[in-house]
């Protein structure tokens, strides 16, 4: 996608300050970090997400294809039904996430900015001779983010309408804000808060069961059939020990810093490192926080440094299991 597609118009907005790195293009926030955050976590405003790269599938076959390579279970999924799924390689590790909506005709999905080429080319290669077609709409359509009572839900605008949609949804509240209430609840964004060797149970990508209406949706359905790196998540499930676990860290507030991603998370005292951090974030109640992934023998009580600021841990995964814990808090 060109530059200028990913230069949101609504940067124009009153008191907008432009992203930076990945998520360049998009406001990082209005001019009121905690007020938005508050706003957002009261029910109210948008975040305009429309640097995120937008795929389509469609085609009749499009539900059992895409059930038969992902994570996800697909097959008999309602229109108008958010999900999650993942793309593995042989060896369970994350190559692809994305979240998407049905609408009966063609499944359309949001990932990372960046992402759409690679994650095509490799559906395009699996297509064969199934009726489906796989498309890049992003010049098409934009994501946005709106509060829920049961946390939040994402909208799919075509991307002319943008300035319509912001005057609807409004107040805009950037994505410092929407980054920040998304460490807090624990979930993870491929590339920022996973590497290359990331497995789902690592990170928490999967539960026990779902619940449609919530922001969290894990994207690894324990209940289907062989995928691509199914053999993984399915041992380290049944057996038990994921190699790291995602965690949340409360950091010490008494310097203006946040630790920048993949900072080494070391012991308190002396000793090698146990992990990096990978988003971090100032959240209006919890102060700053941020996730790390951590090795899975890491006392959970144990206190840690990172970037030399006392950091305190709060479990978001099973060191056992590898299922995530707050969608159950």
């Amino acid at each position: 996608m060109s530059t200028d597609l990913r230069t949101s118009p609504l940067l124009a907005l009153p008191g907008a300050v432009a992203g930076e790195g990945i998520d360049a293009g998009v406001a990082a926030h209005y001019g009121s970090l905690y007020g938005e955050q508050r706003a957002l976590a009261a029910g109210e405003g948008f975040v305009d997400l429309s640097h995120r790269d937008v795929i389509r599938v469609s085609g009749p076959d499009r539900l059992s294809w895409l059930h038969s390579m992902t994570t996800q279970y697909f097959e008999g999924l309602e229109p108008g039904r958010w999900t999650s799924a993942l793309l593995l390689d042989a060896q369970g590790r994350v190559e692809h996430a994305f979240s998407g909506v049905d609408d009966g005709e063609a499944f359309t999905a949001h990932t990372e900015p960046g992402r759409a080429a690679a994650l095509l080319d490799f559906l395009d290669r699996m297509r064969f001779m199934l009726r489906v077609e796989v498309a890049d709409v992003t010049a098409e359509l934009a994501v946005a983010w709106r509060p829920a009572a049961a946390g939040g839900k994402h909208d799919l605008v075509p991307r002319e309408q943008l300035a319509s949609y912001a005057e609807a949804a409004g107040p805009a509240a950037g994505l410092w804000a929407y980054e920040a209430l998304r460490i807090a609840r624990g979930e993870p964004r491929l590339g920022l808060d996973t590497d290359e060797r990331t497995i789902p149970n690592e990170v928490g990508w999967l539960a026990l069961t779902a619940d449609p209406d919530q922001a969290w949706l894990p994207a690894v359905h324990l209940d289907k059939g062989c995928y691509r790196g199914q053999e993984t998540v399915a041992r380290v499930h049944n057996l038990g020990r994921p190699p790291r676990r995602l965690t949340l860290l409360h950091l010490d507030g008494s310097e203006n810093r946040l630790p920048a991603r993949g900072t080494e998370v070391l012991p308190e005292g002396a000793g090698r490192a146990v992990g990096v951090v990978g988003s971090s974030a100032r959240h209006h109640e919890l102060g700053p926080i941020a996730l790390a992934l951590v090795k899975r023998n890491t006392d959970v009580a144990a206190p840690l440094v990172v970037d030399g600021l006392p950091a305190a841990q709060e479990v978001l995964v099973d060191p056992e299991i590898g299922l995530h814990f707050r969608p159950q808090r």
